[in-house]
């Protein structure tokens, strides 16, 4: 693969912004309706796959020493992206409640829409933002994650599931043959409570108590609750049924990609708790040029896991003997991720494979199946 590839320009950036095409394709579902409604997962899953084929992958990995003032136009995306989001959230809440004729329908494919915006782009915005240091990105990557009411997920993703994925301390790790609902139900009784832990963990080492203000669940509720506060005075009841329906869409489809992006790889317990570290391949990796484009590179996914800081546009990628690759791109792979048996048709094989190219001297596997290798002896207290 090549190296060295420069960045700065505005044009290198601009497919980074193909984020901005839902705008024009939401608001058209909620004017004209019909079966303009269906612009968005046509636009997400069928012509990114589309873009993807005529495309194809993109190998090339730029400088890491690339200065942050030359990534301005790659960031401006991601700094702009909450007020965008707020103005297609409530101002479709606004208009489909006060001005809009769609028929009951046409609204629940309008808002599972903007659910596939706010979790597919939203979310994953969110993601990079709270990775960085500076405190507008991370209040930024707040306030979008509370228009999905998912806020403890900066906690989860951060204090957990950076630690501990591939363990059994990592509730987002797929096992092997898990499929995904019996997943998601798993995550959404675990996470809240792992993230919850893992915050009064930290503050217990600081000599805080769990309630003490340093707590960040108590920014989570208060910007959620004015998340909810704002569809209600934007929609009523039905304004607050609609958020709700919108932020379900954005969390499943945010799990579906953490579902995908480590099923079945597990790191090698080395005896008494400890574990190896993170490398290349306990993360699947997607190189395909136009869905990195529409997901920030969040499919060069191991390289976030070594360097989880190291900005989007500067994000390596591995050849196959290095990290496990997908077959297609997240957007088709988090369809096929939605129907177990396909699933485990494509991937329970990859994944047998990958067992025998990294860890060929391990025989059984049982333990690591059904996540019953011991806990990290490094998990912190109480977490």
């Amino acid at each position: 693969m090549s190296t060295a590839r420069p960045l700065g320009s505005v044009i290198q950036a601009l497919p980074f912004w193909a984020s901005l095409g839902f705008v024009p394709l939401v608001w058209a579902g909620a004017v004209y309706g019909g079966w303009m409604v269906a612009l968005v997962p046509l636009y997400t899953f069928g012509l990114f796959t589309l873009l993807d084929a005529v495309t194809g992958l993109n190998t090339a990995n730029p400088d890491t020493e690339t200065p942050v003032q030359e990534l301005r136009w790659y960031r401006a995306i991601t700094l702009i992206w909450f007020p965008v989001q707020a103005f297609l959230i409530y101002g479709l809440i606004w208009y489909v409640t006060q001005r809009g004729t769609l028929a009951w329908w046409e609204i629940l494919i309008l808002f599972h829409a903007l659910g596939v915006v706010t979790g597919g782009i939203g979310i994953t915005y969110a993601h990079e933002l709270m990775h960085q240091k500076t405190r507008v990105e991370r209040w930024l990557g707040d306030l979008l994650l509370a228009t999905t009411l998912y806020s403890h997920f900066r906690s989860e993703h951060l204090r957990v599931h950076h630690l501990w994925v591939g363990t059994p301390a990592d509730h987002v790790t797929a096992r092997y043959n898990e499929g995904f609902w019996r997943y998601f139900l798993r995550v959404l009784r675990g996470c809240p409570g792992s993230a919850w832990r893992s915050e009064v963990a930290m503050l217990a080492r600081a000599g805080k108590g769990p309630f003490d203000p340093a707590n960040p669940f108590w920014r989570y509720a208060v910007l959620q609750a004015l998340a909810l506060v704002a569809a209600v005075l934007a929609g009523g009841w039905l304004g607050l049924l609609l958020f709700l329906f919108q932020a379900l869409t954005a969390i499943t489809l945010l799990e579906l990609t953490n579902y995908i992006e480590h099923y079945g790889l597990t790191r090698r317990h080395l005896g008494d708790g400890r574990y190896e570290p993170v490398r290349p391949h306990h993360s699947w990796n997607a190189s395909h040029r136009a869905s990195n484009w529409l997901l920030i590179n969040l499919q060069r996914h191991s390289d976030h896991h070594y360097k989880p800081d190291r900005r989007y546009p500067l994000l390596q990628t591995y050849a196959e003997a290095e990290a496990p690759q997908l077959p297609l791109g997240y957007p088709t792979m988090v369809a096929a991720a939605a129907i177990p048996p396909l699933w485990r048709r494509i991937m329970n094989p990859k994944v047998r494979a990958w067992r025998r190219h990294f860890y060929p001297d391990i025989e059984d596997w049982t333990a690591y199946k059904t996540g019953t290798t011991p806990m990290p002896r490094g998990l912190l207290k109480g977490q």
